[in-house]
């Protein structure tokens, strides 16, 4: 599969909420459906299983990035220490060739002020540049808004790239994020477009009767948030939610842009059961095929 727009390889995540398959048989059931690359764990056999079956690798994700576990802190043998397992996957992975490896900007202590997270932030990649270089790898950070991360705004990209201005260091496109948070998708790749290096297949749709009735501030006195959502919005598959992907593929295209787009299954529609998560792939699949 791949969009019309731009000719760009589709394919997913291959993490799925309900569906827990070994990593055979997600190969096996992407190739029988078409899809052409996979996003995958911080592990290197798995990414030599991708790429020896023929499919393109969108993300490999990198170590220690989740729950703040030791990318972003000032205790620097913590640090060294994520340091060195980031280092290890790049090598144990370089003869597959240029790869991108998925982070989110989460710091260890996340209600640190934002300017020392920032720093210590800088910190880490001061360090990781070489081991990026070294290994023709490319960071691919995505600006999902977690608990103190970095790097979700065009102030803060500004910021890190006017202080590393590495090629090696490049962007996650995720619109459901941007959306969420109410930055204009297109303006963002308008600025930032040249810098992609992959792309989430992700949006969100805003619920006009929640928000009236719950806002998108306060907290609700008995309402739940929504799976993969909010009080009042959620994530959706491509097609799904309130984004333009013939106009966000069409800047892309103008920016040449050569990576993948992974559907990253989010959905609270498709989310019920494995079957449901097969489903919810091939159905933005087949969507951004048209697009």
């Amino acid at each position: 599969m791949k969009t019309r727009t731009g000719g760009f390889s589709i394919g997913s995540r291959a993490f799925y909420p309900k569906w827990k398959p070994e990593i055979e048989e997600v190969i096996d059931w992407a190739k029988e459906n078409g899809l052409e690359c996979l996003d995958v764990v911080p592990d290197a056999a798995t990414a030599k299983k991708v790429h020896r079956a023929g499919l393109r690798i969108g993300t490999v994700d990198l170590p220690e990035w989740n729950s703040g576990k030791g990318l972003i802190t000032g205790d620097d043998a913590v640090r060294n220490a994520a340091l060195a397992k980031c280092r290890k996957l790049m090598e144990e992975c370089a003869e597959i060739g240029p790869l991108n490896y998925f982070v989110v900007m989460l710091p260890q202590q996340p209600d640190l002020e934002p300017k020392v997270n920032f720093g210590y932030m800088l910190k880490f990649l001061e360090t990781l540049v070489p081991v990026l270089e070294k290994n023709d790898a490319t960071l691919s950070i995505e600006g999902w808004p977690g608990p103190g991360a970095l790097c979700c705004t065009p102030e803060s990209l500004r910021a890190l790239y006017k202080a590393m201005p590495s090629r090696h260091i490049a962007i996650n496109y995720d619109p459901s994020h941007l959306i969420r948070v109410g930055i204009c998708p297109y303006r963002f790749l308008d600025e930032f477009g040249d810098r992609v290096c992959h792309v989430h297949g992700k949006e969100t749709e805003f619920m006009t009767e929640r928000l009236y009735e719950l806002g998108n501030y306060q907290p609700a006195l008995e309402a739940k948030n929504l799976y993969f959502g909010g009080t009042s919005w959620r994530y959706t598959i491509p097609g799904h939610g309130c984004y333009n992907w013939l106009r966000g593929l069409e800047i892309l295209r103008k920016k040449s842009y050569r990576g993948c787009i992974s559907i990253e299954l989010e959905d609270m529609n498709f989310c019920v059961s494995e079957e449901g998560d097969r489903s919810g792939v091939l159905h933005g699949a087949r969507f951004l095929q048209s697009c």
